[in-house]
């Protein structure tokens, strides 16, 4: 990807080092006019809500103003009984999130620094908790939180100029959205640590090579996949979709009996459900069923 020249002005540190040359963005620009809403909340069919994170002037960095409506944003598609599934996405072809913005912080007290903090981990669990499938369509740099905005959905496709990082080690701060619990269960242990101690990302390529990455696409191409997939997943039963994200997700780590039997609770409630009785007659009358949207 072609490096955007970071405008560092009056903050800039290190001059004359090449420490954050791999990272290939610096702080936002000064002077440049915000979008009306920082997150964009889209429906390219009922059932699927598209979720833009929508600071493009600033490759996708994330306010608190954008954290607070992200929130809101995941709380509204929890309680809308007719979606069932939700892409996130970053506006515009540069970046996914390179995470937290840094020139908001700059200048923060001690007190404001900790309320950010707090906003950011409620949006988070929020995206973390909710009950339908959610998954992400990196399209470009996916650095710190915005990696670990990733990281917290259920699966990742990316564009092929998707970089993933966690650079938190290089500014004197240990990652705290998450990947150091989250990136060693998509990663090698190994290659987690590394990540985190040097800050150095990896490509698209590495990170579908490793297993973070399911799908990868060319950049013109990435939304109509994750759309393709989102209408497989929501012409699904949602309350079978549903139980099964909880049993992978309780299940994880526990010992094989424990996840069994957290399986088998969602398998017999999913086995009393109309939506089964749909599926089979569907299956057996050779059309499409109607599945019910889900009821808890």
């Amino acid at each position: 990807m072609t490096p955007r020249q970071p405008d560092r002005g009056q903050e800039a540190v290190g001059h004359g080092t090449d420490r954050w040359d791999s990272l290939d963005f610096g702080p936002p620009p000064t002077g440049v006019s915000e979008p009306d809403q920082p997150v964009l909340l889209e429906y390219p069919d009922e059932r699927i809500a598209l979720i833009t994170l929508n600071r493009p002037q600033a490759d996708n960095a994330i306010t608190t103003e954008t954290g607070r409506r992200l929130t809101e944003v995941l709380d509204t598609i929890a309680v809308t009984a007719a979606v069932r599934v939700a892409v996130i996405t970053g506006a515009g072809d540069r970046a996914f999130s390179v995470g937290s913005d840094l020139r908001q912080r700059h200048d923060m007290t001690k007190e404001q620094w900790l309320r950010q903090r707090q906003d950011f981990d409620r949006t988070l669990y929020a995206l973390r908790q909710l009950r339908k499938p959610i998954f992400a369509a990196v399209n470009g740099i996916a650095y710190g939180g915005g990696c670990e905005i990733a990281q917290s959905t259920d699966f990742i496709i990316a564009a092929e100029n998707a970089t993933f990082g966690q650079p938190e080690s290089m500014i004197g701060l240990a990652a705290g959205g998450g990947s150091p619990a989250l990136l060693p269960r998509i990663l090698p242990p190994g290659m987690a640590l590394q990540m985190l101690m040097t800050g150095d990302p990896i490509d698209a390529a590495e990170a579908h090579r490793l297993g973070m990455v399911n799908q990868i696409h060319p950049s013109d191409e990435l939304m109509h996949a994750a759309l393709r997939i989102a209408e497989k997943i929501a012409g699904n039963s949602p309350t079978a979709v549903q139980a099964v994200k909880r049993a992978v997700h309780m299940g994880h780590g526990q010992p094989t009996e424990q996840a069994i039997a957290i399986m088998m609770e969602a398998h017999w409630r999913s086995a009393v459900h109309p939506d089964r009785i749909e599926g089979i007659a569907a299956f057996n009358d050779g059309r499409d069923p109607t599945f019910q949207d889900s009821d808890y």
